[in-house]
């Protein structure tokens, strides 16, 4: 009789969160080269909501690629606010609609949407201000 392993499967990253995590270097640096001084820290959302007030018309550009670009601007929004309030993506790499999914826990066990909300910023205008929204988490 062989004695048996037991075999550890490794926690493999979801493709979404990598693709997250792309999404949001790439979109760095897309907004600084644009002139959207973007750091990653809770104060440059200011430069989120200045891009989307400045960029939503006909030839802004959320004209052209709008759905890459709002996953991008959901997944920097995502990381500053885990860098500030701690937290972690929740993806599912199965869901049909997962980019839009894509949610993330924070430690107080509050559950939030910043992909979802920058298609709600791009849609309703500063009444969903992104700033407002991720300094209202610090209430909670």
């Amino acid at each position: 009789m062989g004695l048996f392993k037991k075999k550890v499967k490794e926690k493999q990253e979801s493709a979404l969160k990598m693709d997250i995590i792309k999404a949001k270097d790439w979109i760095i640096l897309a907004l600084c080269s644009s002139g959207y001084p973007v750091d990653t820290t809770l104060e440059s959302l200011k430069e989120i909501d200045r891009f989307f007030d400045e960029q939503c018309g006909p030839n802004g550009l959320l004209s052209e690629q709008r759905g890459n670009r709002l996953f991008a601007i959901g997944a920097y929004i995502g990381e500053v606010i885990i860098s500030t309030y701690g937290g972690e993506w929740i993806c599912d790499d199965e869901d049909p609609m997962g980019e839009v999914n894509a949610s993330i826990r924070l430690l107080d066990g509050t559950i939030i949407w910043p992909i979802q909300r920058a298609v709600k910023r791009y849609q309703n205008g500063a009444e969903d201000s992104i700033y407002a929204y991720a300094c209202a988490l610090n209430s909670k």
